[in-house]
């Protein structure tokens, strides 16, 4: 069983994210990156996961602080 036609059709006929879930698409995309950039600027290894899920929670409070800020710019000049 191959996956190649299936991930052939995503990008001929992409999905449609709506709602929340292009918000929880988030947090997959938040914490790839706090892992990755906390393993290479970690000195001991064990140090790792606690650094990676607040780093992760960072980018998501602040990536949501930033939408809510521009919501309401937004807001105020409609």
């Amino acid at each position: 069983m191959t996956f190649a036609p299936l991930l052939f059709a995503l990008f001929v006929q992409p999905m449609t994210i709506t709602g929340p879930g292009r918000l929880l698409m988030l947090l997959p995309l938040a914490a790839a990156v706090s892992v990755v950039y906390k393993t290479i600027h970690c000195e001991r290894v064990r140090d790792i996961p606690k650094a990676s899920l607040v780093f992760c929670l960072m980018i998501v409070a602040f990536m949501m602080s930033i939408g809510i800020v521009l919501l309401l710019l937004f807001r105020l000049m409609a």
